[in-house]
């Protein structure tokens, strides 16, 4: 379908906002984690608990999210869950207990569950599907601003004033986010608004016994959490634990990882539609750059002295390609069921990184603090290694497990 460059910015910008919000909700933990821990009085777990609500929320919403985005469409979705998300903010900028920044952090993850699905969504809708790959790379650019804001601008802004007041900024940018969704962008009826209700839990029932979906879903579901969870959360504490950093050059080293991060977004949306024009599907890419994500992960559980930076850096970069899976699903399933498949990945995904956040957090907690009040670095070296050993796992079945699984060469 042309749309002019107009029509593409206002299918486009307005989801770009709420995915660079949802990244920044997802991953301003890092930064804040000392103010939480010293004024709360958190322990390791409680600490991945918290961050982890947003995952176990977003998680929670994705099933009803994919049957709502395919009968509703993504604008008017996005837009009221939204509202959750700025509500949630609110909650958590005032709260005093434990149980209280749980209740908003996890309105948060909500309230943002839609934000990269219905950009999805809308994305199939308008564009066509030889160009998936490189606009759902753009719009995980917006989402690697949103991770960078997140890292020195936020270490700035607790200059100015506290956490709280971060939280109480988020809250009305929310409000904004929410208002320009439902108003700049373009309705357009989703393509299973007929369907009863008994038809879209049939079409939820086809993608999870679908061999297709299975072929790469385990490998992307492990990379996909592990990239979530130690990106959101246990990178800045590894990096002052580990790596002794103070805690700006924490905030300058999370920022770098913010920038690769754009970079990976880009580089593998666009590299997956160009070698989509030659012939060469973009699983191959996808497996490929998760490959060597992995090979970064061993590294960064070595710890080999000098090397924190630059690993760190690939990290962010050759993560970026755990997103391919979903341009890769999409391609292979009507239009009608795109956000009964996007949203069945992210489902598990993100019940994987509430996993692996709350995991890490329960295997730091094995070993006395250091006497800087920090964690043990044996510590890290256990967490990092069971979310590497998982993804062996993934990879060992997509290469041997799921060959005969029946799915299309565009798959393979």
């Amino acid at each position: 379908m042309n749309l002019s460059p107009v029509g593409c910015l206002r299918i486009f910008l307005p989801f770009a906002l709420g995915y660079f919000l949802s990244y920044l909700y997802r991953t301003v933990n890092a930064v804040l984690a000392p103010d939480l821990v010293r004024e709360l009085g958190l322990n390791p777990a409680d600490l991945g608990l918290l961050t982890s609500a947003y995952f176990l929320a977003f998680a929670a919403a994705q099933l009803p999210l994919g049957i709502l985005l395919d009968r509703y469409g993504p604008r008017r979705v996005e837009a009221s869950l939204l509202l959750f998300a700025a509500a949630g903010a609110l909650l958590f900028a005032r709260a005093t207990t434990l149980g209280e920044l749980l209740c908003g952090r996890a309105l948060i993850g909500l309230g943002v569950a839609a934000c990269l699905m219905a950009a999805f969504k809308a994305f199939t809708q308008w564009f066509s599907r030889e160009m998936l790959p490189f606009v759902n790379g753009i719009q995980m650019v917006s989402g690697g601003l949103g991770a960078l804001a997140a890292t020195l601008p936020v270490e700035l802004a607790l200059g100015i004033t506290d956490w709280r007041g971060v939280f109480r900024f988020l809250s009305g940018v929310t409000l904004v986010a929410a208002l320009a969704v439902f108003t700049i962008v373009p309705e357009k009826a989703g393509e299973g608004g007929g369907e009863t209700l008994s038809q879209q839990m049939a079409g939820v029932g086809t993608v999870f016994s679908s061999r297709v979906f299975w072929r790469i879903t385990p490998w992307a579901v492990a990379a996909q959490g592990a990239y979530l969870s130690l990106l959101g959360l246990w990178s800045g504490p590894w990096l002052r634990d580990v790596a002794n950093y103070e805690r700006l050059g924490v905030a300058n080293t999370l920022m770098g990882i913010s920038l690769t991060m754009i970079a990976g977004y880009f580089a593998f949306g666009t590299l997956a539609a160009h070698l989509g024009r030659r012939g060469i599907p973009a699983a191959r890419v996808a497996a490929a750059g998760m490959a060597i994500f992995l090979g970064v992960q061993t590294l960064l559980i070595v710890q080999p002295a000098g090397l924190a930076t630059p690993l760190w850096l690939l990290f962010g970069f050759f993560g970026t390609a755990c997103i391919l899976p979903y341009a890769v699903l999409s391609q292979q399933f009507p239009p009608s069921l795109t956000g009964r498949v996007n949203t069945g990945l992210n489902l598990l995904v993100f019940l994987a990184a509430f996993a692996a956040q709350w995991g890490v957090g329960a295997i730091l907690g094995q070993w006395p603090a250091t006497a800087a009040g920090g964690y043990d670095p044996t510590g890290y070296r256990w967490g990092f290694g069971l979310l590497v050993g998982l993804q062996l796992l993934g990879m060992g079945w997509y290469l041997v497990g799921g060959r005969g699984t029946g799915v299309s060469e565009a798959a393979r």
